[in-house]
């Protein structure tokens, strides 16, 4: 017996052992994956194909070193070979790619055996790493296109399928990894340039404490509402959830405090998970970072002149507002009907509201000490840091030199509040550094002539400097192995992408499938967009919002972009981006609901289906905007519309949305009746309805919306009278 203890105890101590060098491995990988990003996105130093690769397989080795080979199948010695394995074909590829970076496109159509043989090799663990991250759904369209798109195939489709000539496997090969149209494409560019500096800039905003103030201030403002901690929800995600860009993210930062407020008042756990699925999902719908997908619209929308940043902000600013409004409205009609209503938080729930003296930086939420004040050094960082990163883009300094700069501010917030966890000297000493290290980039860094350039410098280098410090350390380690963990997935679903847009442009799907639809869009536009909401919804589930646009732009976009449709451009990427985030609260595969089921502690299936019918309305928030692009501030011309367009849609939607969500909670001002949610059912559908019947003459007043109004408001009174009490 005693025999068989050591050996069971030796075991567990080489696993330690095992696990111990992975974490070592990934700690160091985070470190250099936030300070070479920050770095290169802003001075490039290296070439397109080589700055790619370093970044993928940054990313591959973080995802063979995190994600288990099987989930049943871990903590065993071989499969931490076969790990290894995967990590030292990762790190040869990259090296090689480095290495041959500047003599591999002279040679495109001349590849070696041995160019070809690193590239099957990268395209295997590209779609391995894919596979461990976000399941099977992307590699296995991907290797569809692979094969789809092979000489061999390509001509022997039948005419449905859209025959093409074809490639063989060298070309594709060749196409896919040793150039910049493939894995190294548009969609791995977006998440390098844009994604991955957001995020950090999100672990950091979470580290200065936005987190405990957005709750608490939403606390203090809807605390003592019907439903108060559910509409904490609403707020506190969409806050977050707009900076972040991750609805599982925002879900598992936001929903650990909100879902456990929300089953204490009387909430069933599936809908209390639902409703921060519905609300985490939303936040990459809002301005001012929309999970970084205002910037991949800049890149993507081919329009003369081109789209600004400005003109996607101000299309996303108005649908963003619709959908919280209807997400509260509906919490609140389910609190009321259900009778979970709050006159107060539990006593025991409001105390907990406070700040520590020693604050897990990105998870934890305060539970002693003295309450944060409403607008104290964290509520002046989270605003000003916003608006310092929304006027620096609207004065046209590009996305990723603006986010560097507003993480320069946050650094010096951080140094100077008395509540992160290190010490008055330490903070000083911190501070000394970054002004020291500012003056010496800009005297001593190579190409370095403005003072803005050498404060970008000096920002990565107080980063390492604090990675180092003991006292620093491990607030830092865990801001980078944040971003890193929020960014894998991101970075290798990217790559997988790439293969697919990289075959989409040299196959017949490319121009098939917009060919397919655009009849049917011409002849009826509804049916036409009906179409690519489905296509929208299969193609992006399980995928991360900003791969999920990336993707759908890129077969779907093309429809719109034919004059016969008829829809403005930028309307029309807003109805995709939409559905693409839509896909995150859409059963079966409903990432956002699966991530705070686990929190509730409830069925995925009933979160999923709870999620998806708080996010309703953003079904039908795309279609409102596609017929009335005023929602989205745009004339039906494309151009500026006129601001009386703006008022009546605006005033349709409202009200379309606010008999929607009665009729779906089952309650106005008293519990409604069968018949009544029927006739508000009915009161949406006209509101919501795109008609053209002009009362009066007036192009501003129309049938159905007239005709919406008047049976709300019929039910309202009804509902009114019967809330008031007899005599």
């Amino acid at each position: 017996m005693s025999n068989e203890t050591s050996a069971e105890a030796s075991n567990v101590e080489r696993r330690s052992t095992r696990q111990s060098v992975r974490d070592i491995m990934s700690a160091a990988l985070a470190v250099w994956l936030s300070l070479f990003v920050l770095i290169e996105v802003n001075f490039s130093l290296l070439n397109p194909l080589q700055e790619m690769s370093l970044f993928a397989t940054t990313g591959l080795m973080l995802a063979f070193l995190q994600f288990p080979l099987s989930k049943r199948l871990h903590d065993t010695l071989p499969v931490d070979i076969i790990d290894a394995a995967l990590v030292a074909l990762s790190v040869l590829c990259c090296m090689y790619l480095v290495y041959q970076g500047p003599t591999l496109g002279q040679r495109a159509a001349l590849y070696t055996t041995t160019d070809l043989t690193f590239g099957a090799v990268g395209l295997v663990l590209v779609i391995e790493a894919t596979r461990r991250t976000t399941g099977w759904a992307v590699p296995i369209l991907a290797l569809l296109f692979f094969v789809y798109a092979h000489e061999s195939i390509a001509q022997q489709l039948p005419d449905w399928a859209f025959p093409h000539r074809g490639q063989d496997w060298q070309s594709l090969i060749g196409q896919l990894y040793l150039r910049t149209e493939g894995v190294f494409g548009t969609a791995l560019g977006v998440m390098f340039r844009y994604v991955f500096l957001f995020v950090l800039f999100g672990a950091l905003l979470e580290a200065s404490g936005a987190t405990q103030y957005i709750i608490q201030v939403a606390l203090r403002l809807l605390g003592k509402r019907s439903g108060g901690p559910a509409k904490v929800a609403v707020v506190a995600s969409g806050l977050m959830g707009s900076l972040s860009g991750s609805a599982v993210a925002n879900a598992a930062t936001t929903g650990v405090f909100t879902i456990p407020l929300m089953k204490s008042i009387g909430f069933r756990p599936h809908i209390a998970a639902g409703v921060e699925a519905a609300a985490s999902s939303g936040g990459a719908l809002a301005p001012p970072v929309m999970g970084a997908g205002a910037y991949m619209m800049l890149e993507i929308i081919n329009r003369q002149p081109p789209v600004t940043y400005v003109e996607v902000m101000k299309a996303a600013l108005i649908p963003a507002i619709l959908y919280y409004f209807s997400l509260y409205l509906l919490v609140h009609f389910h609190a009321c009907r259900n009778s979970a209503a709050l006159t107060n938080l539990p006593q025991d729930k409001r105390a907990n509201q406070t700040n520590p003296k020693t604050v897990d930086p990105l998870n934890d939420i305060p539970t002693t000490g003295q309450p944060l004040p409403v607008f104290g050094l964290e509520g002046f960082t989270f605003v000003v840091s916003l608006l310092l990163l929304m006027g620096l883009l609207l004065t046209g300094i590009s996305p990723f030199r603006s986010v560097s700069y507003a993480m320069v501010f946050l650094l010096g917030m951080i140094l100077i509040n008395p509540r992160t966890p290190a010490s008055l000297t330490s903070r000083l000493v911190g501070f000394s550094l970054f002004c020291g290290m500012t003056v010496g980039a800009k005297y001593f860094v190579p190409n370095v002539e403005r003072w803005q350039d050498a404060v970008i410098w000096a920002t990565a280098g107080v980063l390492l400097a604090a990675v180092i410090s003991r006292p620093w350390r491990k607030f830092m380690m865990e801001v980078l192995h944040s971003t890193a963990k929020g960014s894998v997935s991101l970075i290798v679903v990217a790559a997988c992408v790439g293969i697919v847009i990289g075959l989409v442009s040299r196959t017949g799907i490319g121009t098939g499938v917009p060919q397919a639809i655009i009849p049917l869009a011409g002849d009826n536009l509804f049916l036409g967009l009906v179409a690519i909401m489905v296509c929208s919804l299969i193609l992006g589930m399980g995928l991360p919002s900003a791969v999920s646009y990336l993707l759908l732009a890129t077969i779907i976009g093309p429809v719109f972009a034919d004059p016969a449709v008829g829809v403005p451009i930028l309307a029309a990427h807003m109805f995709i981006f939409y559905f693409g985030m839509m896909a995150m609260v859409t059963p079966p595969v409903a990432l956002a609901g699966y991530a705070t089921a686990s929190i509730a502690g409830a069925g995925v299936m009933q979160s999923s289906f709870a999620g998806f019918r708080f996010a309703l309305v953003g079904f039908t928030l795309p279609f409102m905007f596609v017929y009335r692009p005023a929602l989205c501030m745009i004339g039906d011309d494309g151009g500026a519309p006129y601001w009386l367009d703006v008022v009546v849609a605006v005033v349709a939607a409202v009200i379309g949305i606010y008999a929607l969500a009665a009729a779906m909670g089952g309650y106005l001002f008293h519990p409604l009746r069968a018949w009544q949610r029927g006739v508000l059912f009915a009161a949406a559908a006209c509101a919501l309805f795109p008609d053209r019947f002009n009362l009066l003459g007036n192009d501003y007043l129309q049938l159905f919306d007239v005709l919406g109004a008047i049976l709300l408001a019929i039910i309202g009174t009804i509902s009114f009278r019967q809330s008031r009490p007899e005599g």
